[in-house]
């Protein structure tokens, strides 16, 4: 009886629970929307990792985050190429430069990535396609993130200035805009001419490999791991490595801890709004309850009926979260506003605007307990 009698309280009283329902919805999407943002935010700092296709990266030892990487020397190129089953072994160079358009702009600070051309080389293999590696060829050829066009003033074909050496953009990539500043990509000898205190003898801020299918990775690493502390560099499969980017810029910066504070107060204020509309709405129907109560209901039945409204109101408000934060990633999407709409966030942001749900109409008709049914129907 508890449930077909709490549907129907839904359905000829939904008035009274529809801003229940508003308020479970837009709730969700706060803290939907600050968890994707966050995530977004952070998984930025291991862009130059996901958007290569390298299994592994050789850096130096102790880097905590890829884009603080220092230079390994050239010698382990010799451990590496000294295993037979490594394989598409090929450096990449991260510097850094002042960007100056043409028309005399004012200077932008940037990130220059250096990356081998070959049209099946690793590195950043997922964004810079092969046509624009056979253009990186070219002398002071480098290429952009189209979000970040408008903010270097610079399209394809334009000329430019980095530290003072002229280059020249020859085309637009999308999924590599940088967290502050921008990333320039352009090939390895250009890297190293436009910022002169990269290595020029065959150095790199990290090695990127791949191990031959069919083969057992773990032996390989262990017999590079053995050399590794005489030649000082480290080995981190690329999965870890970008974990160790996201923790570091989530963690250990302050920006990434001020987010963190930020989500947890739209988490609170989500949280507080649901509970008391949801209050609210169920307490308006106590003395339907105390008719029940004074009928002879248990309290226990009670209790059921508002869990299973509590859950209905819920569900429904997700339903809308849902439908909400898909059309809100599409306008990410379209705008190029690191968003991350994972499932683990939704759900997480599902269990916790439900949970508030369920025990703020518990706390409501808690009170029917400690009240006389007959004052509640006067």
């Amino acid at each position: 009886m508890a449930v077909p009698i709490a549907r129907k309280t839904l359905l000829y009283e939904w008035r009274r629970f529809l801003p229940a329902v508003a308020a479970v919805a837009f709730s969700g999407l706060l803290m939907t929307a600050q968890g994707a943002l966050l995530l977004g935010i952070v998984s930025a700092n291991s862009l130059y990792v996901s958007q290569s296709n390298a299994e592994y990266w050789v850096g130096y030892p102790g880097t905590q985050s890829v884009e603080l990487g220092r230079t390994v020397k050239a010698s382990v190129l010799t451990s590496l190429y000294s295993e037979p089953l490594v394989s598409d072994i090929e450096p990449l160079l991260l510097g850094s430069g002042d960007w100056r358009a043409t028309g005399g702009n004012g200077g932008v600070s940037i990130t220059v990535v250096g990356i081998d051309t070959q049209t099946d080389s690793l590195g950043l293999a997922r964004v810079v396609p092969a046509s624009l590696r056979n253009q990186l060829r070219e002398p002071g050829a480098v290429v952009v993130d189209a979000s970040d066009s408008d903010k270097l003033s610079a399209k394809p074909g334009d000329l430019a200035e980095i530290n003072g050496r002229a280059v020249r953009v020859v085309g637009l990539i999308d999924g590599l805009r940088g967290l502050g500043g921008v990333n320039v990509v352009s090939s390895l000898d250009t890297a190293r001419m436009l910022d002169q205190t990269l290595p020029a003898d065959g150095a790199a801020t990290y090695f990127l490999f791949n191990i031959k299918a069919g083969d057992n990775p773990s032996d390989v690493i262990k017999h590079l791991d053995r050399r590794a502390s005489v030649e000082r560099f480290e080995i981190w499969p690329a999965g870890q490595l970008a974990s160790m980017s996201t923790s570091y810029m989530l963690f250990d910066s302050g920006a990434g801890i001020a987010f963190i504070f930020a989500t947890l107060i739209a988490a609170s204020i989500g949280a507080l709004i649901t509970s008391q509309t949801l209050m609210a709405a169920v307490a308006g129907a106590l003395p339907q309850y105390a008719t029940l109560r004074a009928l002879g209901v248990p309290f226990g039945s009670l209790r059921t009926i508002v869990v299973e409204q509590a859950t209905w109101v819920g569900v429904s408000g997700l339903v809308i979260n849902v439908a909400l934060s898909l059309f809100i990633a599409l306008i990410a999407r379209a705008y190029k506003v690191p968003f991350v709409l994972d499932g683990i966030v939704v759900s997480l942001a599902s269990l916790v605007v439900l949970v508030v749900a369920v025990l703020a109409c518990l706390l409501s008709i808690h009170r029917l307990r400690q009240a006389d049914p007959a004052s509640l129907l006067r």
